[in-house]
């Protein structure tokens, strides 16, 4: 089972809690990024700043961001996600918190930070492709004992296709197999 830290984005974009709400901005659209994680000191654990903060909490009420402080519109201490978490428990954490992304940290070390859109990317394997499924067909079909009657015998290998195929549907839910691929 696939764990927090083989799928988390590194390394993770940090800015202090002194810094303006205009060097947030600008910091998010030179990296693309949708939120920081405002570093920890001494006296404040790590704390996050998102485009909705900003948006909500400065721009909306029509505050200048050149004179608001990240301190002021962050949230801390942010919801952490310990790196041995699995999908699951993280996407439960996220959830219940109501947030899309969450740093990664372990004995107060940030690793990294995790997202919905990192669970939704890399938490699947790849669907196998339409060459797995005709070569587990053809497999189960040398197999299977084959039947003298040619209606019979159609009627056979049809049910184990189906079969096989509603096998490998099951652990990818999300694709089917059947769908053309781009040409």
């Amino acid at each position: 089972m696939l764990t927090v830290q083989e799928i988390m984005s590194r390394p993770v974009v940090v800015i202090r809690s002194s810094a303006t709400v205009q060097n947030a901005i600008l910091l998010m659209r030179a990296k693309r990024l949708r939120s920081l994680i405002v570093e920890k000191t001494d006296a404040i654990p790590y704390g996050i700043v998102t485009e909705k903060d900003i948006v909500f909490k400065v721009i909306a009420p029509g505050e200048n961001p050149d004179f608001v402080r990240v301190r002021d519109i962050m949230r801390q201490p942010c919801i952490q996600v310990s790196p041995q978490a699995t999908l699951r428990e993280a996407a439960q954490t996220l959830a219940n918190a109501g947030i899309h992304r969450a740093p990664v940290i372990e004995q107060d070390e940030l690793l990294g930070i995790v997202s919905v859109t990192d669970i939704l990317r890399k938490g699947h394997p790849d669907p196998p492709s339409r060459d797995e499924l005709a070569r587990r067909i053809q497999l189960a079909l040398q197999q299977a004992r084959i039947v003298d009657k040619e209606d019979d015998q159609i009627e056979q290998e049809c049910d184990l296709a189906w079969q096989i195929y509603e096998e490998m549907a099951a652990l990818w839910p999300t694709e089917s197999l059947l769908t053309p691929s781009p040409v």
